[in-house]
């Protein structure tokens, strides 16, 4: 018997998930890498995979088409995020303080609007389908924005230069780039957790390859962020605008055909209802029986026999927020059946688990904010000081200001690799864990990073304030944007650590029915993060302001950014303390692997979660 379960295990996926027909999936022809960099490397990005086609196209198959429809989006996302900021001065003529705030609130709603968008993924629409509906969104807002460029009407100028544009065009500018933060808010968060959901956990094997799935997924992305950045915005600085629109439509609509013709090789989740009605349920149970004393024994709450689990997995008990432990606690004064079986008075203990999951998750996102606004920075006024200082190779050949970007997504790519193929094995076999470091721990090293970046950004930043001090005329125009490439290439190689790092760590923290959502939390890090750019250029500027002269002036040569940098610097360096006490006091997700047959069977072995088996 034993055996042959053995045997079923490795030719059947049981982790409900099911194929494209409804049936249990077949282990050897779906999920896992079955698609994604297939497509990606003999269709889109062959050159950019070149050195590690030998290796990884033998293993993969399936989940490329996700690393591709990625692709473009994140192709199409970076060639506009990148070069929002310029074409908001030199376009639509508005004030360094103002562009910055438009972009930090354009990035704010495209990185919030995922809780929607994961929200219904999880619960109604799943996560295929919301891919496709937000895909074909994305495409429209591209579509329009293309027409505010292309279309005569709708130019922002008619013939020649002009002081302000068409308001017709800041109306359709707006509305087109407001939907494509609608197409991101389904299209994100589905898409990441999809891939991800083609492993299965309970897998040894598949297991360790989800683990490289993040960096792999990151790999992909940076090089459509380079592309975005390079031919993208070279497109749009020496050709037009609206070149580059047309570019980002066709690749977006070539990938949506791709992505939907893999649907053979993929593994599915059907949507479960609303993933929040199950946390309110225990909250409402624990408070009904909060005068309830403890049990002597974990054992003796209530847990939904493995047997009898059919979808998602068992959690196992953990001793922290015992309050919510009273929701599982079975009365003994219950004599009906119907009373008993109300999720609102009794909770399992995987339910009252994964409450804690996310109260356990708030201080984290909070600890991660400062990270974030650091993450802001570069899009914003990193960018904007590559566009004052010298960028030119040689006589014929000027680096758009905003291709700059590139050097971050070199250094991201540089130290995703170097920590899977050096790090991750060489900490295997150090730790003896599957994982090598804490995921937390990886999180915080890119700390690290962000505010050395910060630091750096300011004495880059003073040094070329001074340029410009002694040359009034020629400002920074004599000093070299390379002055630029040790910030970026750091922050670079922090977020390789560091967003790798809270990708992995919300979609695998999360309930398993929330996993859009966790992608989601993730990516409101970036978005809160950005709102809280917003305000602290807002309260820095009042503050210095009525305290002699602000930091931030009508350009970058009458503002103070290195200051605002140090600022910047510090506040990481005290949030990086606070961080460091919540991530040592973590307790991660604990999962009964098969077989488990009660709530006290659980235990931990280097940082895995096991389970005794019956």
């Amino acid at each position: 018997m034993e055996q042959k379960q053995k045997e079923d295990d490795k030719k059947w996926v049981y982790d409900s998930s099911v194929d494209h027909k409804g049936r249990p999936p077949l282990r050897a022809s779906t999920g896992v890498w079955k698609a994604s960099l297939f497509i990606i490397v003999y269709m889109i990005a062959a050159q950019l995979y070149q050195k590690w086609e030998v290796v990884i196209v033998m293993k993969m198959t399936k989940l490329v088409t996700n690393l591709a429809i990625e692709f473009s989006e994140r192709l199409s996302y970076f060639g506009i995020a990148t070069s929002l900021i310029l074409y908001l001065s030199k376009v639509m003529h508005e004030d360094l303080k103002s562009a910055a705030k438009s972009v930090n609130y354009w990035s704010g709603v495209t990185t919030m609007m995922p809780l929607l968008g994961g929200f219904l993924a999880d619960a109604y629409l799943g996560r295929f389908s919301t891919v496709l509906i937000s895909s074909i969104v994305y495409l429209l807002g591209l579509i329009l924005l293309t027409m505010s460029r292309v279309v005569p009407s709708l130019r922002p100028c008619g013939q020649g230069a002009c002081l302000e544009p068409r308001k017709v065009h800041e109306v359709v500018f707006f509305l087109a780039i407001y939907l494509i933060s609608i197409g991101t808010g389904g299209h994100k968060p589905a898409l990441e957790s999809f891939g991800a959901d083609q492993f299965d956990d309970d897998h040894s094997e598949e297991r360790k390859k989800k683990m490289s799935y993040f960096n792999w997924w990151n790999f992909g992305l940076c090089s459509g962020l380079l592309l975005g950045v390079t031919v993208i915005v070279y497109v749009q600085d020496h050709v037009s605008w609206g070149a580059a629109d047309i570019i980002l439509c066709v690749v977006m609509a070539i990938t949506i055909v791709v992505f939907c013709v893999g649907s053979p090789f993929y593994r599915y989740r059907k949507p479960m209802g609303s993933p929040l009605t199950p946390l309110l349920q225990v909250l409402v149970a624990a408070i009904a029986k909060r005068k309830l004393p403890y049990p002597s024994n974990p054992s003796q709450l209530y847990e939904v026999p493995a047997a009898e689990k059919t979808l998602g997995r068992l959690l196992c008990h953990t001793d922290k927020l015992k309050f919510l432990d009273k929701a599982a606690i079975i009365e003994d004064n219950e004599d009906s059946v119907q009373k008993q079986r109300s999720s609102w008075r009794l909770a399992t203990v995987t339910n009252v688990e994964e409450m804690k999951l996310i109260l356990n998750m708030i201080p984290i996102w909070l600890g991660c904010l400062p990270f974030g606004i650091c993450v802001a920075q570069a899009s914003t006024f990193f960018i904007k000081q590559g566009a004052t200082m010298n960028r030119k190779i040689d006589d014929d050949f000027l680096i758009p200001a905003a291709s700059i970007f590139s050097l971050a997504a070199l250094g991201m790519i540089a130290s995703v690799t170097i920590y899977e193929k050096i790090l991750v094995p060489v900490l295997r076999r150090a730790t003896g864990t599957e994982r090598g470091i804490k995921i937390l721990q990886r999180i915080g090293i890119g700390m690290v990073f962000s505010m050395l970046a910060m630091i750096v950004a300011a004495l880059v930043e003073k040094k070329r304030l001074g340029v410009v001090e002694k040359n009034p005329k020629t400002g920074s125009m004599s000093m070299s944007v390379f002055w630029l490439a040790p910030q970026f290439v750091i922050i670079g190689i922090g977020d390789g650590f560091s967003l790798v790092g809270l990708q992995e760590y919300f979609y695998d923290q999360v309930p398993d029915s929330m996993r859009s959502l966790g992608i989601a939390f993730y990516l409101s890090v970036i978005g809160a993060a950005n709102f809280l750019s917003s305000l602290t250029i807002t309260v820095v500027d009042n503050i210095t302001e009525k305290h002699g002269k602000s930091w931030f002036g009508k350009d970058l040569n009458t503002s103070r950014l290195d200051k605002f940098y140090w600022l910047l610097a510090i506040m990481n360096m005290l949030n990086l303390w606070v961080y460091v006490i919540l991530a040592r006091r973590y307790s991660y997700k604990n999962v009964q692997r098969r077989a488990a047959v009660a709530v006290a069977d659980c235990f931990k072995e280097d940082g895995v979660t096991l389970t005794s088996m019956a």
